[in-house]
């Protein structure tokens, strides 16, 4: 494995963890605030917190914060546009499918896992665009989604809920946004692009947020801390590790097989910080995913379509 890709899987699964913590947060924010009115800060204070971020990481190269080519800021206003347009859709369609899910649905775990779900998505959609992944990485996927269930759903999936289909939409979202990220990581900054994406990300969530919500300051003071877990670590910080991590790693599948390491991540915060204890069916689900993405890892040839 070449080093590159040996720094993309670090990169990747340090995202999937901030990811995976960020559920307690999520659930801590969701009955303070409102979904579009969360999405919608979390989202400005990133895109502010990364300004910074990239005027140094720019300096260090000896390159000016604003881009001085007419085609280097289309193609930045493009990207950001593009991907956070497809993040706003995600994060929104996610808050909402765990709000409508009844007491006693076990709405983290099916959230946890029907999300999730985007690794299949990847390398669906991405077939259609031309990229066609190697038979480990759907080998991969197919263990990796038994894993899934294993880790989220140890009650089993149980009738269907509305949630869930909202919830599966913002899978398709999420692989979406990922094979967007793939398509632009290469022609723009990646930090830049991430500041970007969050302020079309936040800007769309607040026009829902006036046409359908009631903002309460009270309520925003009264969630800060989620909010700037959200908002710095999750957002800025998690997404930034993604786009960085998407340009070195071998395929966008593979990246978000790493990626979807966020629900062991989930489960494992909340033994740390909330003295859960894990159930068998669980710890399977765990080594289960982890051999999904040493398969993932291993070199084979690409899959290649008929003739036309």
């Amino acid at each position: 494995m070449k080093k590159q890709e040996i720094l993309s899987a670090g990169l990747l699964l340090l995202a999937a963890m901030i990811w995976g913590v960020a559920f307690v947060a999520q659930d801590a924010a969701a009955g303070l605030i409102e979904p579009f009115t969360l999405n919608a800060v979390r989202s400005f204070i990133a895109a502010a917190a990364l300004v910074p971020v990239a005027g140094v990481t720019r300096g260090m190269r000896g390159l000016p914060l604003l881009e001085r080519d007419n085609k280097g800021r289309r193609d930045l206003m493009l990207a950001g546009g593009c991907c956070g347009a497809l993040l706003a859709v995600a994060v929104n369609f996610q808050q909402f499918g765990i709000a409508m899910y009844p007491d006693g649905a076990a709405a983290a775990g099916r959230a946890g896992f029907l999300t999730a779900l985007y690794i299949v998505f990847v390398p669906l959609i991405g077939l259609f665009f031309g990229r066609k992944p190697s038979v480990s990485v759907f080998v991969a996927v197919g263990i990796a989604t038994v894993g899934l269930y294993l880790l989220c759903l140890s009650g089993g999936i149980g009738a269907l809920y509305l949630g869930d289909v909202v919830v599966l939409c913002c899978a398709v979202a999420f692989a979406m946004q990922i094979l967007c990220v793939d398509r632009f990581i290469d022609r723009v900054d990646g930090v830049k692009l991430s500041s970007v994406m969050f302020l079309v990300c936040g800007t769309l969530s607040a026009i829902l947020m006036v046409l359908f919500e009631h903002p309460s300051l009270s309520a925003l003071i009264a969630s800060w801390r989620p909010i700037l877990y959200l908002a710095l670590l999750s957002s800025a910080g998690g997404y930034t590790l993604q786009i960085i991590g998407q340009k070195y790693a071998r395929s966008p599948a593979v990246a978000s097989i790493l990626m979807s390491m966020e629900s062991v991540f989930a489960v494992l915060g909340g033994v740390v910080l909330a003295g859960e204890r894990m159930l068998p069916r669980e710890v399977l689900g765990c080594a289960v995913m982890l051999v999904a993405i040493i398969i993932a890892q291993l070199p084979s040839k690409p899959l290649h379509s008929h003739p036309q």
